[in-house]
């Protein structure tokens, strides 16, 4: 059987469509490169706000629409989780549903049979499903769900609470990518900071990190996601500090920072502590890049609580950093807030906070001309009437997919690493002349 494997959303899902392929493929099946020549179409849905509901409907709905005779089409993912019944009624030419809790049995349901008892039982972490890398970077889910109370969030009905995967698991799979020649693993959760606290752990990610760098040393590179500022403990941070594979990287979800807003999304609204937070993440590590998300527009906000907010990213001076103009999702308790901010003021926020950003990321990044970088290589690009090879990649600085890009002049060896020395910076990317190849740590050169 040949099936074609769609993903939309975050790189959680991501994981997850890793997880069904490589089931798919220990079951004897092969992955086709277009739809047309596939005997199964699967769709990873996402249901996290509603412009990526519709994404997901109208990507069942385009693929419904060109299925030949005899091709199945089977909605997987968060969207499942949330509305199956719906989404079926949505898109008739649906054939079957996977919920997200229930990736694992993509094989049966693929194949047209009932889920199997043994695979109603795998563990909720995921523990035996093995990993395949497709570039020199993978990511490496250790927790699923979340137990947040968030007003605004629909995660915790979609993943369910949040469940740490075990140890033992995670660095099963950590030494399979190594062995797959992955140089740098990228550890997500819904909330990694809150790793081990459902089984009554204090500073389980510090020893998850420690764990990890010494039993899979062969991988250079580590980066840790999704942290949550009020879990951000001090061990924590010396740990990141002490471990040269431990990227001088942190993403630290904030999404306001004025205390009544933040108190209408039911989050922590303690903002001193996450001043604290990045002081001390910059003490201990003065190389560090911090990206956060922000939400503006959320309902209530008044110019006053923008304003703070937009005060707040001028004082902290994050790397990078993510903003959404918000969108009420039906059955969460934001949608049913009073004072709504119109369309156009929640627009007019978004720009006037990217564009002080913008200026921000620009002054961090011009900081860093003249410095040497490591570079994991991505790829080999041409510019129009140059011959000189260009080379792109990543540095520390820099996470998968969501971060800016390094390009470097010069040619690519056989290592996955370059050097580089910064000699341009823009708003988002840095651009170098190549200085060698080496194995990458965590800072500049």
């Amino acid at each position: 059987m040949r099936y074609y494997l769609q993903t939309l959303g975050c790189p959680k899902n991501e994981v997850e469509s890793e997880g069904m392929a490589q089931l798919l493929g220990a079951a004897g099946h092969v992955a086709a490169p277009e739809p047309d020549s596939a005997d199964v179409l699967i769709v990873n849905t996402c249901g996290f706000i509603d412009p990526a509901r519709e994404e997901s409907v109208a990507a069942l709905r385009e693929l419904a629409a060109g299925k030949s005779p005899g091709q199945r089409l089977i909605a997987a993912g968060c969207l499942v989780e949330l509305d199956g019944d719906g989404l079926r009624a949505a898109v008739p030419g649906v054939d079957a549903v996977l919920s997200t809790r229930r990736w694992r049995e993509i094989v049966p349901v693929a194949e047209g049979d009932s889920p199997s008892p043994a695979l109603r039982e795998r563990g909720p972490g995921g523990e035996g499903v093995p990993r395949v890398a497709s570039s020199s970077s993978a990511y490496l889910k250790i927790a699923e769900g979340c137990d947040g109370p968030c007003a605004f969030c629909l995660i915790p009905r979609i993943k369910g609470p949040y469940r740490s995967k075990p140890a033992p698991a995670i660095l099963r799979e950590a030494r399979e990518l190594a062995a797959q020649g992955v140089q740098e693993i990228v550890l997500i959760a819904q909330d990694t900071t809150a790793y081990g606290r459902d089984r009554g752990e204090r500073n389980g990610l510090a020893r998850l990190l420690e764990t990890l760098t010494a039993e899979v040393p062969q991988v250079p590179w580590w980066r840790v996601m999704y942290a949550y500022p009020q879990r951000v403990t001090p061990r924590l941070i010396a740990t990141m500090a002490a471990l040269p594979p431990v990227c001088h990287y942190l993403d630290l979800p904030l999404q306001h920072a004025h205390p009544a807003t933040l108190r209408r999304m039911n989050r922590p609204a303690d903002v001193d502590r996450v001043r604290r937070v990045v002081r001390d993440l910059r003490a201990a590590m003065p190389d560090v890049a911090l990206r956060t998300t922000f939400i503006v527009g959320y309902p209530g906000e008044t110019e006053d609580e923008f304003r703070a907010l937009l005060d707040f990213a001028r004082e902290m001076r994050l790397d990078h950093v993510g903003a959404f103009s918000f969108w009420a999702q039906e059955e969460t308790p934001a949608a049913t807030l009073p004072d709504p901010v119109p369309f156009p003021v929640r627009e007019e926020r978004y720009h006037r906070l990217m564009q002080a950003q913008q200026a921000i990321s620009r002054s961090r990044n011009e900081a860093l001309v003249g410095q040497e970088l490591a570079v994991l290589v991505e790829g080999q690009a041409e510019v129009k009437g140059d011959s000189t090879p260009l080379v792109v990649g990543r540095s520390y600085r820099d996470a998968p997919e969501i971060d800016g890009l390094v390009w470097v002049r010069g040619p690519a060896g056989p290592s996955p690493w370059i050097t580089a020395r910064i000699t341009v910076a823009t708003e988002y990317d840095l651009w170098g002349e190549a200085v060698a190849s080496r194995c990458g740590r965590s800072g500049a050169s």
